[in-house]
């Protein structure tokens, strides 16, 4: 019995082309993840999800932000984003503040040492990013491929719940 979406068997459903596409760009990027981020731990001692996060208190500025923000940027759970900041605060690569606008709560900014940390695994993470993110591909699709990733991550980022 067939149906709307023309898969009625698993062997359909394993050589659809949709399904294909997703499966690849998964792979692609769970390996490339798995590549850039063993570099920068190899370099700079950090993983991966703690560059993301350096990045992310880098765009945040001086002021800081508070834990629920790092934690809806980066689709974690609070606890989790908790753990890694003890991790990173037990480094010296961010501080917790109090903060000015809630009593409770608290902000987490960068220290000189996370700042340092930031561009000396952004560099490294920048070039490899060329080496085999874009080199691989053809020079003409490498600006639309950026683009088209653009609106996939945004669309993507529109179709989740807001985290509280």
């Amino acid at each position: 019995m067939a149906h709307e979406s023309g898969i009625a068997t698993a062997r359909e459903a394993a050589d659809d082309g949709l399904v294909l596409a997703f499966g690849r760009l998964q792979g692609a990027a769970n390996r490339l993840e798995y590549i850039l981020g063993r570099a920068i731990e190899e370099e700079c001692g950090i993983s991966h999800l703690m560059f993301e996060v350096l990045l992310i208190l880098g765009r945040a500025g001086e002021a800081g932000l508070p834990m629920r923000a790092i934690a809806q940027e980066r689709v974690l759970s609070t606890g989790g984003v908790t753990r890694l900041v003890d991790r990173m605060e037990a480094a010296g690569l961010v501080v917790r503040d109090a903060d000015p606008g809630d009593r409770r709560g608290r902000l987490v900014r960068l220290t000189p040492a996370g700042e340092e940390t930031a561009v000396r695994a952004a560099r490294i993470h920048r070039e490899n990013i060329r080496r085999f993110f874009l080199e691989p591909l053809p020079e003409a699709h490498r600006e639309r491929f950026a683009e088209d990733l653009k609106v996939l991550s945004h669309a993507a980022r529109d179709a989740l719940p807001r985290l509280r």
